[in-house]
């Protein structure tokens, strides 16, 4: 997977996209054949699958931590289910933030840790037996959509309404992880977070297929933590100008900026770099909560500053109809009692 979506992922489909016309096409043969014949085992617990549409950046991690939230407040024991993309580890692993850091398990799996008891594993079917075997009765499985490895009772597929499908080319031509039929063809629900053109697109392209399409918004509970600083954002993510744009809408001045690939692992020279710029300029530094899982805790050299003065601008999923997580909570469990 790129580090760096190529801009014109997002722009209408030419030159580039249409270049790609052939790779993309082998690569969407395989990734229908794996929707229309994978696996799919059957496991002991209902499992929710949370996926994106597309390459990164669609806020399928968050979604799934809303929705881990909603479950506890039902009265369930949830597990997340993850690859650790990222991360070292090889074999089944429950995570433990206290021992393990992103470059053995991956920083959304140490995020999602921080709301319910979280296994990693390349093979899925083992991981949810670590998750059962820790008490849990339900399974959300934060991606693994279109491997297809799991018989998979609810499927929400996430996408940025800013964004949408992009060109709606399949990678590397454009970021759909497969094509859209197929995908349609096993997806249950839809979720479009924020509000924009592709998005509305997308909504009436989706219904016309008779798929459900919920909304949400991503809300920053700390917001007012960062009204009128004068800030240095950097950020390692699939989409770091939506992370700079919510900054900007907490009431931040902007006045540097640092964008690395998805997943970057921080060294010490970035750290240096970072800390001096931000000393020079008389800056705040903010990142995001993932690329702070990324370093937290490291001590080595400049790492120590970084761990000390970067500070993060929390985001969280708010449901535009609060029933929504409940609903889809609800069909995952009817689903598993029907098999």
């Amino acid at each position: 997977m790129l580090g760096t979506a190529p801009g014109f992922w997002w722009r209408e489909p030419g030159l580039a996209a249409r270049a790609l016309a052939a790779p993309s096409l082998a690569y969407g043969w395989v990734a229908r054949r794996n929707l229309e014949r994978g696996a799919r085992v059957r496991v002991p617990l209902p499992v929710l699958c949370v996926g994106n549409w597309t390459v990164g950046g669609g806020g399928k991690t968050p979604t799934a931590q809303a929705l881990g939230r909603a479950a506890l407040a039902m009265g369930h024991r949830p597990g997340f289910l993850s690859r650790g993309h990222g991360g070292a580890a090889r074999s089944p692993l429950l995570v433990d933030p206290s021992q393990h850091g992103a470059d053995l398990v991956g920083d959304e799996p140490l995020l999602l840790a921080g709301v319910a008891p979280t296994a990693i594993a390349p093979d899925r079917a083992k991981g949810v037996e670590l998750l059962r075997q820790a008490g849990c009765d339900l399974v959300i499985m934060d991606d693994g959509f279109q491997s297809a490895r799991l018989h998979v009772d609810v499927a929400l597929l996430v996408a940025d309404a800013r964004r949408g499908l992009g060109n709606g080319r399949v990678l590397p031509a454009g970021p759909l992880r497969a094509p859209l039929g197929s995908q349609l063809a096993h997806a249950d629900a839809a979720l479009l977070i924020g509000e924009g053109a592709p998005g509305e697109a997308l909504a009436h392209q989706l219904r016309d297929a008779g798929l459900p399409v919920h909304r949400a918004t991503l809300g920053s509970p700390n917001a007012g933590d960062f009204a009128g600083r004068r800030v240095l954002a950097f950020a390692g993510i699939a989409d770091p100008e939506k992370f700079y744009a919510s900054l900007k809408a907490a009431g931040a001045e902007i006045v540097a900026t640092r964008s690395f690939p998805d997943h970057h692992m921080f060294k010490p020279d970035d750290a240096r770099e970072l800390l001096a710029e931000a000393d020079s300029l008389g800056l705040d530094l903010v990142t995001t909560a993932k690329d702070r899982a990324r370093f937290q805790g490291r001590q080595d050299g400049p790492m120590r500053g970084l761990n000390r003065l970067a500070r993060v601008l929390d985001v969280e999923v708010q449901w535009i109809e609060a029933e929504t997580a409940e609903a889809l909570l609800r069909q995952a469990f009817a689903r598993f009692s029907a098999r």
